[in-house]
């Protein structure tokens, strides 16, 4: 059953009134005609099964039949804090941290960052980086998509993540693996967990330095040294198996 996203402004009266870029979705590529059933996500986890009423060029409207809390969602709110990759990497980042479970994606640029975005061209590539988080959260069925947020500077991610309850950065200057699985056996259902990974030139000292100041505890995830794509991906993964739900 296809799953599309709706804000609670949209529901009035047990209807679901579609607008935008999925009205033409639904009636041009799906060809969909009143009868057909769709499930329905308003960010609040809940999820609606509905039936389709009607068909205009501007909206399509549905009628619920069915309200249920599936609880897909982790239980704690996940924040990937990922320095700019080079290329579009960044695309495969905000895809697969949907995927696994990230509340939220923060692109951050660091010191070492190759890639640098300001101004028209940043503005531009966050939004294509939202369009892929939503198409993420309607692959992996997700009730709420995960927003990527503008480009923060170093300095204002680690004042951004002040809030969190669990602050952690993978660090390829630090060592001992048994301090790693303490410290992520230690978090627990929710909690919030900010994860800070670094560019394709690491992190620097001095920023190491400024992120333990401002809480976050470096780890490390092993004697290999991982890609930034890797980084993030895994980190998730371990994540996602320590607080899925039964």
């Amino acid at each position: 059953m296809y799953r599309f996203f709706a804000d609670r402004s949209q529901i009035e009266d047990g209807l679901v009134h579609i607008t935008g870029e999925d009205v033409q979705h639904i009636r041009n590529v799906l060809r969909m005609r009143p009868g057909e059933t769709v499930l329905i996500s308003c960010q609040d986890e809940w999820e609606y099964t509905c039936e389709v009423v009607s068909l205009s060029e501007k909206e399509v409207v549905c009628r619920i039949l069915d309200a249920q809390l599936p609880g897909k969602e982790l239980p704690s709110r996940i924040f990937l804090f990922q320095c700019l990759p080079k290329g579009d990497k960044m695309e495969t980042v905000v895809q697969k941290a949907v995927e696994l479970g990230a509340y939220s994606v923060i692109p951050v640029s660091s010191r070492r960052c190759i890639m640098k975005l300001d101004g028209k061209r940043a503005a531009q590539k966050v939004v294509r980086w939202n369009k892929i988080a939503e198409s993420a959260a309607k692959q992996s069925k997700r009730l709420i998509i995960p927003e990527v947020h503008d480009i923060m500077t170093f300095g204002e991610a680690l004042e951004f993540s002040r809030s969190l309850d669990v602050r952690l950065m993978p660090y390829e200057m630090e060592g001992g693996m048994e301090k790693t699985r303490s410290f992520l056996s230690g978090i627990r259902p929710g909690q919030s967990v900010g994860v800070l990974i670094g560019p394709e030139g690491g992190f620097d000292e001095r920023e190491a330095e400024d992120a333990r100041k401002s809480g976050f505890t470096t780890i490390t995830l092993g004697k290999r040294i991982l890609r930034t794509e890797t980084a993030g991906m895994t980190m998730l993964s371990i994540l996602m198996y320590l607080l899925e739900r039964d």
